[in-house]
């Protein structure tokens, strides 16, 4: 079923945004490490801490990379029960898409952001699909 074959395409892109993110972490720790070297003044260490750590925050997907995948997984679970469940699938579709721009949103990161564009492509055909089914 083609619905199948898009979870499991989002499913691998998922997996090459995981196995990126180090990467991308790393690039926005070297961005800081450069923004700091360039700093002439002397700058209060703790404010400096604080404002490192929501940084990172800001821009840590770890909790939407999760919640994807258990979207994902709850998608093909509705798929293969037995209810009707036209309706739940879209709801779940809407979930997917939050999270898949929400990762979009926090990524930062070019090659992370193409990625994205292709989930969103994927999704989309999903919820085409979902439309005719209705």
């Amino acid at each position: 079923m083609d619905f199948r074959n898009r979870v499991q395409n989002i499913a691998d892109i998922l997996e090459a945004i995981i196995a990126m993110d180090p990467d991308r972490i790393e690039g926005v720790r070297e961005r800081l490490r450069k923004g700091v070297e360039e700093l002439k003044e002397k700058v209060d260490e703790n404010r400096f801490e604080q404002e490192l750590v929501f940084y990172i925050e800001k821009f840590d997907i770890t909790e939407e990379k999760v919640r994807l995948k258990n979207h994902l997984d709850y998608f093909i679970k509705a798929l293969d029960s037995d209810d009707s469940n036209g309706k739940k699938l879209g709801f779940i579709s809407q979930e997917m898409g939050r999270e898949i721009n929400t990762i979009g949103s926090k990524s930062n990161y070019a090659p992370m952001q193409k990625l994205v564009v292709q989930m969103k492509d994927e999704l989309e055909k999903i919820k085409e699909q979902l439309l005719n089914v209705l």
